[in-house]
């Protein structure tokens, strides 16, 4: 498998690309709105420190992106494939927030669609794992076909165990949706 988990994709409305050390004071003025975490399971990323925390994780992960705006170039938020399985033929795709001036104006759907287009040129299957109270994400995720499987407790990257729920999407039926 050939799968590079930090490519560059671009649609009309929004371009992704690797996300660099550089990034981090563009990237936290975008997360340090408490609003984007507010139904988030780590409620507190908003913080600089946490946010720091958050950074040097999506560093360290190399799978993690910066999404700008193509039209006006501003960033639109942060996304990244994870939990690459050769075996199993899945990617986890998530650690997403999007800028609240992007909410409802299909940023987000542009996001998941090129990143599932992607990502089902490697893999049957992509897993989202979504907090038990992200309601927001939730539906988003079920707007796109995903259908929940399970729950789980996740900690990331020295966070406290928080309850999420999983969900997967199947490359068949994704492919039937865009046809």
């Amino acid at each position: 498998m050939n799968f590079d988990l930090q490519p560059t994709l671009a649609n009309d409305l929004i371009t992704v690309v690797p996300l660099k050390e550089e990034d981090f004071e563009a990237l936290f003025a975008v997360a340090s709105d408490p609003l984007i975490w507010e139904q988030h399971p780590n409620k507190d990323r908003y913080k600089r420190a946490v946010f720091e925390n958050f950074f040097k994780g999506a560093m360290e992960s190399k799978c993690a992106f910066i999404i700008y705006e193509k039209e006006s170039n501003k960033i639109v938020g942060s996304s990244r494939y994870y939990e690459l399985d050769e075996a199993a033929g899945s990617v986890a795709i998530g650690y997403t927030f999007i800028a609240r001036e992007f909410w409802g104006k299909g940023h987000n759907k542009a996001l998941k669609t090129l990143m599932l287009d992607y990502a089902f040129q490697f893999v049957d299957k992509v897993i989202l794992h979504i907090g038990a109270t992200n309601f927001r994400s939730q539906k988003a995720t079920e707007k796109l076909g995903a259908v929940k499987i399970a729950e789980l407790e996740v900690a990331y990257y020295g966070e406290p165990l928080k309850w999420n729920f999983v969900y997967q999407v199947d490359k068949n039926k994704w492919a039937n949706k865009a046809s």
